[in-house]
């Protein structure tokens, strides 16, 4: 994750990866937004508090640039190679730091309270050495929260740093006013205490944060480093960064596959699970493709290099995680206008809370010992509570409530194979109600098979087929390919067409042999004039058998001088994957081209029952708009290609890849392996993630919305019930560490994948009743 990440970007030219520190709370990063936006070019800047990462966007950037606006703003950008793990360094940090502050902090309070709980010992209190152990607390090891504070103020924000910085340094500094001049009590336990409880919550959180973010470690640790290459008659081995397309990689048993490539010699079964999630090996030989980072099983392997470095599937992986773990939700919306303003109020109603107990809480409720035996006891006092709320405040839990589950969810739906694109992308997961299923290469295995071939009087089967297939060779359709198989495996001469027109959706139409023929649908035939009636029984009966029927005319005789019938084998786990969304409470639909008869017979085959057939490839976006329109939020399931309309304009769009080859523009969720089940996990994760970022919002803001009014001493004048300011330093460092917590305990709900799942909020399990719904045009 280094700085200066530079890759193109269709939609805004470019964008940049930096890695930011010295972040806190959520003002950190709205600062830190704002600074990089201001930059000459920039379009969007996204910042992670969570990932400590920032996404830039725009066109004519200068690197320089963003660097200086950050540092401008009074952070850091680090240089870190990507193996190197900025939490784990953190949370060293922070530990040493946390210890050291433990060895000044323990003699303090053994100075402060020894006398109060052993009056006895009252002679044994010393505040000039209490004073001695706190200082180095308060601004060496304190003096991160001085450093934060000082960039904000600067820059005309405030953030956690701010809040700290301000309630310890209140308590330090009149316990040495106090020792200097009035020789009363001192609280420089409280001081000391407070950022001893706060680093320790720090080296929680980075801890924590490390975990959350184990998954993209995971994800990169599958590279191997080196890639065994043939040089001459020599193998040699390289550094990954050296190999080159073309390039013929040897690969032995048990070593992982450097990069994407060929089988050129050799057989093997690969282990393929780290990316598609997939736990059986996949038999490999020669022409197969290969994925870098798979593992390879007991046979030997030479490959062709198609990919290396940054173009390798498992580095679009890498990418595709970080961008989601980078981008914001829009539930975190909320959470960021709160924080834009939560510092500044905080401060005002501490200042509040002091004023109140001073000038008048005192007077009406009393203050209790050993205040109320003091001179300034009442002042005392107020400050005291002031600084217990400035303490308590957590922005820090607001800004990682979101960011640390979407990291937690998007990282364990890579290891299962659903690759999510951000935040945006699992709300509308999550709030999906219809899942509208293209069919073929989705629901069907994409290699559809020539089942039946009826001629007319005049013309047999071969000739008819290897006229069909001289046509059809040209065309990239998935029925074109099965005329041609079905050509080859008969052993017919396939020849060269004289002429070819193809339309989309309808037929092809060229000369063959002399002939001109017309091939397509019935519509297509009739378009031209050519008569059908004649074998529209027949066609009738092949559709109703869930194949998909070519008519085959003849453009001089206006006849139909043949039918082909093909039919797509359905996913074997299809009606299994069908009925499990069900289960989710979900609607399914299919929307394809075939004539009704055909497509509902495959239809009831997978357990669909609702079904639009006769929809042309450029009409399937429309069909989601006419659900959308109906009120439903429609999640559109296709192959990223043909389907990339449907998928734009559906609420979420749902790629299967291949595993090897994955669409990642298309889309809000590309699914690697390519199984229908991913569907369901892909629904499964959002609802389960935006259940954690709902429970983390709710408990940031009820710790705040409860704590603050305790900490200003409200329970006080009923129940006696006060909180100093070092719990309250700890009960705020404890709120971070439990947020980041409780997003952690999201990955092992993701890994337990026989738990029911979550129903969707509002949403229950229906019966819909069974209809085909033809699309008009």
């Amino acid at each position: 994750m280094t700085t200066g990440i530079d890759r193109p970007d269709e939609r805004t030219g470019e964008t940049h990866d930096l890695d930011i520190s010295g972040m806190t709370c959520a003002s950190c990063v709205a600062h830190v937004e704002r600074a990089l936006k201001g930059v000459p070019g920039v379009d969007s800047a996204s910042v992670s508090l969570a990932t400590e990462r920032a996404r830039v966007s725009g066109i004519g950037i200068e690197q320089d640039a963003l660097v200086r606006a950050v540092e401008k703003a009074g952070y850091g950008v680090r240089m870190d190679a990507v193996e190197d793990d900025p939490h784990e360094s953190e949370a060293r940090r922070s530990l040493h730091h946390f210890l050291y502050a433990v060895l000044f902090s323990i003699p303090i309070l053994a100075s402060a309270m020894g006398p109060m709980m052993l009056p006895e010992l009252m002679h044994l209190r010393s505040p000039w050495l209490e004073f001695a152990l706190a200082t180095p607390v308060q601004f060496w090891l304190g003096w991160r929260f001085y450093k934060g504070s000082f960039g904000a103020l600067r820059h005309g924000t405030a953030n956690m740093d701010v809040l700290v910085a301000l309630g310890t340094t209140a308590a330090y500094a009149y316990s040495v006013v106090s020792l200097l001049f009035l020789d009363g009590l001192v609280y420089f336990e409280t001081a000391a205490l407070i950022i001893t409880f706060i680093l320790l919550g720090k080296h929680l959180e980075a801890r924590s944060k490390g975990r959350a973010v184990a998954g993209i470690r995971r994800l990169l640790e599958l590279a191997p480093r080196t890639a065994v290459v043939r040089q001459g008659d020599d193998w040699v081995e390289r550094d990954i960064d050296e190999v080159r397309v073309g390039d013929r990689v040897r690969v032995r048993p048990g070593e992982k596959m450097p990069v994407d490539g060929r089988v050129v010699k050799g057989a093997s079964a690969v282990d393929e699970s780290m990316v598609t999630g997939e736990p059986v090996p996949v038999a490999k030989t020669v022409d197969d493709k290969v994925v870098g980072g798979t593992l390879n099983g007991t046979g030997g392997l030479e490959i062709v290099a198609e990919r290396v470095g940054g173009d390798t599937l498992l580095a679009e992986i890498v990418r595709l995680v970080q961008d989601a773990q980078t981008q914001k939700a829009p539930v975190q919306r909320f959470a960021d206008r709160v924080s834009a303003v939560f510092v500044p109020i905080v401060v005002v109603f501490a200042v509040a809370t002091f004023l109140f107990w001073w000038l008048w809480g005192g007077a009406l409720f009393g203050v209790p010992e050993p205040f109320s035996s003091m001179d300034e006891g009442t002042f005392v006092f107020a400050l005291i509570l002031a600084s217990a709320v400035l303490v308590i405040a957590c922005p820090c839990a607001l800004g990682l409530a979101t960011p640390t589950a979407i990291m937690v969810g998007t990282g364990k739906g890579a290891e299962e194979g659903v690759l999510v694109k951000g935040g945006e992308a699992l709300e509308s997961a999550c709030r999906v109600d219809t899942v509208l299923f293209d069919k073929t290469g989705t629901l069907t295995v994409g290699r559809p098979e020539v089942i039946g071939i009826v001629t007319a009087t005049g013309i047999d089967e071969a000739t008819l087929l290897a006229r069909v297939a001289a046509l059809e060779a040209a065309s990239e359709h998935p029925l074109a390919d099965a005329v041609v198989r079905a050509a080859k495996e008969r052993g017919l001469l396939i020849m060269d067409a004289g002429t070819f027109d193809s339309e989309t959706g309808h037929g092809v139409e060229g000369v063959v042999d002399g002939a001109k023929l017309r091939i397509g649908t019935r519509r297509y035939l009739d378009a031209a004039k050519v008569d059908t009636a004649a074998m529209a029984e027949q066609a009738e009966r092949l559709a109703r058998t869930g194949a998909t029927v070519m008519w085959v005319g003849d453009a001089a005789t206006k006849s139909t001088i043949g039918l082909i019938a093909a039919r797509d084998r359905l996913k074997p786990d299809a009606a299994r994957h069908v009925a499990e969304l069900e289960g989710l409470g979900l609607r399914v639909a299919m929307v394809t081209g075939d004539r009704r008869e055909s497509a509902e017979a495959v239809a009831r085959e997978a357990g669909i029952r609702e079904v639009y057939a006769e929809v042309l490839p450029a009409d399937k976006a429309d069909t989601v708009r006419r659900l959308q329109a109906a009120g439903r939020k429609v999640a559109m399931v296709g192959d990223g290609v043909n389907d990339a309309p449907a998928l734009a304009a559906a609420d979420l769009g749902i790629a299967m890849g291949s595993g090897t080859d994955v669409a990642i523009e298309t889309g809000g969720i590309v699914l690697v392996k390519g199984d229908l089940g991913g569907v369901a996990r892909a629904v499964r994760i959002s609802r389960w993630t935006l259940r954690k970022i709902r429970q983390n919002l709710f408990w940031a803001f009820a710790y705040n919305t409860a704590g603050i009014p305790v900490a200003a001493g409200l329970l006080f004048p009923a129940f006696g019930i006060l909180l100093r300011p070092e719990l309250a330093g700890l009960a705020m460092a404890l709120s971070s560490v439990s947020v980041v917590t409780n997003s952690l305990l999201l990955g092992r709900r993701i890994g337990r994948r026989r738990e029911r799942s979550p129903g969707p909020p509002g949403t229950a399990a229906f019966d819909a009743p069974v209809r085909s719904a033809p699309v008009a045009r």
